[in-house]
């Protein structure tokens, strides 16, 4: 296979390299680069435009050897060129009166997916974050239906997400292109980035890019917090819900220049009040209190080509969770309540710094800087999990072309290292403490022909001192073969070290002992992760009764060549961490239908199907805890925008999710038996937002208005210390009904 893809890569580089340009610059009558001009083939529809620094690059034209440089508001200019070369051209004002202001406006979908783009990605902006109300991260994905999303554990009452059917560890998590949720914040990091931080999320399905690393598998998921260049100077957002959950976010922002700007962002959270609604003797969400505080430093000076950031973040967020009677400072360490404390403090401190060559807009170099520290303190019942993690990232990025801006490329060299202190307390106390260090290279070649066709290819060699030296290779090719159609390709294969006590934290809260069998590996004696993942899509947009549609067809599937299996069918009172012996696949087949039915009134639909399959010890089985079939919805309608900014905005989302196979509790005793699978169900949210001004608008929403709830969420709740106690065989919602309101305010 890779051969196959080598050869490929060669043969089209070679075609691309022989293509020849006219390029040049666009300038006005004071020589100021002018962004956007137009410059085309003359009784053609081959052009291009020209970039911020008034930069353009278009493909010599066999059938034609005139071009046309114009531009808004000044008189166009005809050349002839006969050959390849470099050209400057300086634009007049037309000395025609200026026409009377007219204003466009068009709508922005909150959800965009792109024709362009060579990597299958779906961008979520700010707006598609406020449907929810999100608080974090993790509950940012509610009205995606590339993302499941669903809770760890009936207990610490944090999400995990899925994509492509596989958990996060298979998923790149990174912000601002800096790897971010990894190691040992696998299970609750992505509850630490507070939802009103997020500028934009964007979601790579398939194999990543090869510049961000090489753990990713299954895709990509990169956030953008907001620039403090771009930033307002106050934003401020209250919460408070049913559930007895309370938040603060406020965001300060001051600009010293016009070069230099700073944000300090400040989140505060906390649940107050025991609640059990399903009556288990055990509190439905954990109490807990998070503080967040982050100080961004952004400047810029465009003219010269430098843009850096530095951000200095520390966070301390506290849970207690367990039975309704558990006081930690009378029943820690005993048996007389079960419960659990989570305690988490981390430090994080990253930089970026750019240079744009201003001659040479193509060409720039990148620098990327992060040392992270997350100390974990916990236990759950009479388990114990410790861990701190100290870690230090480096990137540095090199960008330029290769004869043309037709074919670019990016290339450098990365450093990571990772030093753990783990504790581990299931019976008998184990460290299992460890550095992980490794430096790569990688070079990944983008070419474009600014049509109809893109590719972007690449590859990395890594060192590294538990997954040895290996070689990680990533392709993705775009197609667009009619208008408003585009066909997506990609191949790749990831490489990880399995963190099995940090990914698997809610097997914690159980009665199940530990176990890791073919213990001659390097990492807890297991071997590295290996997977393959191809994936095709393709999504053709159209006008349906006059109004703009969108059907999309994506097909991903992932080989793993080895897996760290974590084994729950085994035993119910045991996990096995094994190696694979055996395959290990997921197929993931995704069918979305988006339509705006009316102005202001969109309707997105999506149709997934899951058959993802494990040979575990006692045979092949489908991955427990995980739907095969998932419909989903999201209407959403908003009025028209007022002279002062009045507007109401309705939004509703539908989850329905297929049967789940359970965990095997076929030898427990009767009680203590679940039925192989599940029930299927069905979860409904809703949210009215009234904006009242350009400044401060209201929101209400509610979660679960179906009021569905998991029954026997925790198996032998009434026995917490008993064998058959569990409550990590979690697939529904554990708690019903929950209502919410909140306030936004900004100040401009």
């Amino acid at each position: 296979m890779y051969k196959y893809i080598m050869i490929f890569l060669m043969l089209t580089a070679n075609i691309a390299l022989a293509q020849e340009n006219v390029s040049g610059t666009v300038t006005d009558e004071k020589n100021n680069p002018l962004p956007g001009a137009s410059i085309v083939w003359k009784d053609t529809d081959k052009g291009a435009t020209t970039d911020e620094k008034g930069f353009f690059s278009l493909p010599m034209n066999p059938g034609s050897h005139e071009i046309t440089v114009s531009y808004v508001g000044y008189q166009s200019v005809s050349l002839m060129v006969h050959e390849p070369k470099e050209i400057k051209v300086q634009l007049q004002p037309s000395k025609r009166k200026s026409l009377d202001e007219v204003v466009v406006t068009t709508k922005r979908n909150s959800l965009q997916k792109s024709y362009v783009k060579t990597a299958n990605v779906t961008t979520m902006s700010s707006k598609e974050l406020l449907k929810a109300a999100c608080c974090n991260l993790s509950e940012s994905f509610e009205t995606n239906p590339s993302i499941d999303v669903n809770f760890s554990d009936a207990v610490s009452g944090s999400k995990q997400i899925k994509m492509l059917g596989l958990t996060s560890p298979y998923i790149l998590i990174a912000e601002e292109n800096i790897p971010s949720v990894r190691g040992a914040s696998q299970a609750y990091g992505l509850s630490f980035i507070p939802g009103t931080w997020v500028e934009s999320i964007q979601i790579t399905k398939g194999a990543g890019s090869v510049v961000n690393g090489y753990e990713s598998i299954s895709g990509q998921i990169n956030t953008e917090l907001l620039k403090p260049a771009n930033d307002i100077p106050f934003y401020l957002n209250a919460y408070g819900s049913t559930d007895s959950r309370f938040e603060l976010n406020t965001h300060l922002n001051k600009k010293f220049t016009d070069k230099l700007s700073s944000s300090l962002f400040v989140h505060g959270s906390t649940r107050v009040s025991k609640k059990d609604m399903n009556d288990d003797m055990f509190l439905d969400n954990p109490l807990g209190k998070q503080i967040n505080l982050m100080n961004r430093w952004q400047y810029n000076d465009l003219e010269n080509g430098w843009v850096s950031f530095l951000n200095v973040r520390y966070m301390r967020d506290e849970k207690q969770a367990g039975q309704v009677d558990f006081d930690p400072d009378t029943d820690k360490g005993t048996t007389n309540h079960w419960g659990s404390e989570i305690n988490t403090d981390k430090v994080d401190v990253s930089s970026k710094i750019g240079y744009v060559f201003p001659d040479m807009p193509w060409k720039s170099i990148g620098f990327q800087n992060a040392y992270n520290y997350h100390s974990q303190k916990s236990y759950f019942g009479l388990n114990q999990y410790n861990i701190q993690q100290n870690s230090f990232y480096s990137n540095v990025i090199y960008n330029s072309i290769i004869s043309n801006t037709l074919n670019k490329f990016a290339t450098g060299l990365n450093f990571t290292s990772d030093d753990y202190n783990e504790f581990v307390t299931v019976g008998l106390p184990m460290d299992v403490s460890r550095r992980d260090n490794s430096l790569g290279a990688f070079f990944e070649y983008t070419y474009d022909n600014t049509d109809n066709f893109s590719l972007v290819a690449g590859a990395r060699f890594d060192l590294h001192n538990r997954l040895g030296a290996f070689f990680t290779p990533r392709l993705h090719v775009r197609y667009n073969p009619w208008e408003k159609a585009v066909l997506r390709a990609s191949a790749g294969r990831g490489k990880r070290s399995a963190n099995i006590f940090a990914e698997n934290q809610n097997l914690f809260a159980s009665s199940r002992a530990f176990s890791v069998i073919n213990a001659n590996g390097k990492i807890y004696g297991l071997d590295p992760e290996i997977a393959w993942n191809y994936g095709v899509s393709f999504t053709q947009g159209f006008q349906l009764l006059g109004k703009k549609a969108e059907v999309t067809l994506d097909y991903y599937r992932t080989d793993f060549q080895n897996q760290a299996v974590v084994d729950v069918d085994f035993s119910p009172q045991a996990v096995v961490f094994h190696n694979l012996d055996g395959k290990s696949y997921a197929n993931s087949l995704q069918i979305d239908f988006n339509v705006d039915l009316m102005t202001h009134f969109s309707v997105r639909t999506a149709y997934k199907f899951y058959d993802i399959q494990t040979d575990y010890l006692t045979g092949t089985l489908d991955r427990p805890l995980q739907a095969k079939h998932r419909f989903f919805t999201n209407l959403a309608y908003e009025t028209h925008i007022k002279e002062k900014g009045q507007q109401w905005k309705f939004d509703f989302t539908y989850n329905w999710m297929g049967k789940q196979r359970l965990p095997n509790t076929s030898t427990n005793p009767e009680p203590y038996k679940l039925n192989p699978y599940s029930n299927p169900f069905s979860v409904m949210n809703a949210q009215v937002t009234r904006t009242f001004s350009s400044v401060f608008e209201m929101y209400v929403g509610g979660e679960n208005i179906g009021n569905y709830k998991q029954k026997n969420a925790i198996l032998g709740a009434e026995d917490p210390f008993g064998p058959y106690f569990d409550s990590s065989m979690i697939y529904a919602p554990v708690f019903g009904q929950m209502y919410y309101a909140g306030i936004r305010f900004k100040v401009k």
